[in-house]
């Protein structure tokens, strides 16, 4: 073999197999770094563009469902509120009835009558205070109040809004509505009777809109889960093979600088053919 001070074919090869080993030690040390096998375009641009557009539909869900939770709550207000009206409304009933006894004497008489006044004024307090989000379902101001249902918000979940004032479909007497005598005992106490039944139907309905709205939050995290996971399944790192590579490939790089020095100094060699 002839030696030669212009080339170095040994230094050359051992600088090749190095600088292979660096690369393939870069790749390693990204991959431990990030904990993921593809992290950009340039590892693997089909993957990528696939984990990329899930990761998309998993944050579109996320969205979905803290729209879900907004309306949960909202009708879980309105639910609770619905109950104490419902609750106000039996005590009306057991005002009303007294009342419309006709052996109760007119001192009794009027101050049931108040106690009737005042039971109306606390249900419309509490029907006037059952917003949540700037939303009440129960003053017959909003007819319905949708959640979206769908990472591409074209379905949506939709809630009725169930109106407890006076006046209204469900509440049948007014606000103004005494028992101060017997006869207006006795008609307030037929509307109150049908007024509690409408109410309690009413909140059915809410009970039945809030289940609807959790399943859907359960799904939602549950489809949410499972693309997550399938994300991590196209582009996470399997750390224990790769732990295993970079200490390879680092032992590979430590021999590789050894080897490079030992090809370089080979051509120190000629020197001694000068002496």
């Amino acid at each position: 073999m002839s030696l030669s001070v212009n080339t170095n074919p040994g230094a050359l090869i051992a600088l090749q197999n190095l600088n292979t080993t660096e690369s393939q030690l870069q790749v390693a040390q990204n991959q431990v770094s990030t904990g993921l096998a593809v992290s950009d375009a340039q590892d693997n641009g089909a993957i990528f563009a696939i984990a990329q557009n899930q990761r998309a539909q998993s944050s579109a869900l996320t969205a979905v469902t803290q729209s879900l939770q907004r309306v949960q709550s909202t009708v879980n207000v309105a639910a609770s509120s619905g109950t104490t009206v419902s609750d106000l409304l039996n005590q009306l009933k057991s005002a009303a009835l007294s009342a419309s006894d006709t052996s109760t004497n007119t001192a009794s008489r009027e101050a049931l009558n108040s106690t009737f006044t005042s039971l109306i004024s606390q249900i419309n307090s509490v029907v006037s205070n059952s917003s949540f989000n700037g939303v009440n379902l129960i003053n017959g101001s909003v007819t319905s109040l949708a959640a979206l249902a769908s990472a591409d918000g074209t379905s949506k979940l939709t809630v009725a809004a169930q109106s407890l004032g006076f006046g209204g479909a469900n509440i049948t007497f007014t606000a103004g509505t005494t028992i101060n005598t017997t006869t207006t005992a006795v008609a307030a106490l037929a509307a109150v009777n049908a007024s509690i039944t409408n109410v309690n139907n009413a909140l059915a309905k809410l009970g039945a809109s809030a289940n609807a709205l959790q399943t859907q939050i359960t799904f939602t995290g549950d489809l949410q889960d499972t693309i997550d996971t399938g994300v991590g399944n196209l582009v996470n790192a399997n750390l224990a093979k790769e732990s295993a590579t970079l200490t390879a490939l680092q032992t590979k790089q430590s021999l590789g600088i050894q080897a490079l020095s030992i090809a370089n100094s080979s051509s120190q060699s000629l020197l001694s053919l000068f002496r």
